[in-house]
């Protein structure tokens, strides 16, 4: 008997179409755990569609407010939203979205003293973080835990994607011994974003979150480089 209810089986009727999917595979990401680490740019549509494909549980992490320069790439806020808290408010749409998804909110900054805490209570972690000190946290306590992490990184027109410590593969520090110097290093709010960006790359890791999920082949040890400028897309094996 489907542990789905009718309503349920109507909202993933689509997806459970696809023969990868079917009722099986739904209820793997109906029993999935997934963490997204930065409610922002990235967090926010891989947040809609993690929600929409029906997670089981999803947690948010995140201590920052809305700002209003926030609100032309982080699509689950609302001018009414400026000065609200990131985690809180997203959680409480992506419930409007989706009443079926448990919704975890830590309103707080990852650090060494919380990290494998919260981690430890999720089976996949979603890097949408903008620094690299969380960065290389979240690798190493992935590291720790044996846990996988799906990673993604913007700057003006160009995104990479990467499946990070899948089946004991490579990790963050196979690719990037060493966090850089932050002065080294440039940055959305230096350079810049366009708004779009965010979301290409945001669905592209919820898109390898979900093939965790059903255990489809990912970008296990390699890096995925896309370019949106001039529409290149390159694959480095690490």
């Amino acid at each position: 008997m489907s542990k789905f209810t009718k309503e349920e089986l109507i909202r993933y009727n689509r997806q459970m179409i696809v023969p990868e999917v079917g009722l099986k595979g739904q209820e793997k990401i109906s029993s999935a755990k997934v963490l997204v680490i930065g409610a922002g740019g990235l967090g926010c549509p891989a947040l809609l569609y993690l929600s929409a494909a029906g997670i089981g549980t999803i947690g948010i992490i995140d201590f920052d407010k809305v700002e209003l320069h926030n609100l032309h790439r982080q699509i689950l806020y609302s001018t009414e939203d400026v000065g609200k808290l990131k985690a809180n408010t997203a959680a409480k749409k992506l419930k409007k979205q989706n009443p079926h998804t448990n919704i975890l909110v830590f309103d707080e900054m990852l650090s060494e003293t919380n990290a494998e805490r919260i981690i430890s209570q999720f089976d996949i972690m979603v890097d949408g973080s903008d620094n690299f000190l969380t960065r290389y946290l979240v690798n190493d306590t992935c590291v720790k835990l044996n846990l996988p992490l799906v990673y993604g990184s913007i700057l003006k027109f160009e995104g990479q994607v990467a499946v990070f410590n899948y089946k004991r593969g490579k990790n963050l520090r196979d690719l990037f011994p060493e966090p850089p110097n932050a002065e080294d290093v440039p940055n959305c709010d230096e350079n810049g974003v366009l708004g779009t960006l965010p979301g290409i790359i945001a669905t592209m890791i919820a898109q390898e979150t979900l093939k965790l999920i059903l255990g489809m082949e990912v970008l296990q040890n390699q890096l995925l480089i896309f370019d949106t400028k001039g529409w290149s897309l390159t694959k480095l094996a690490y």
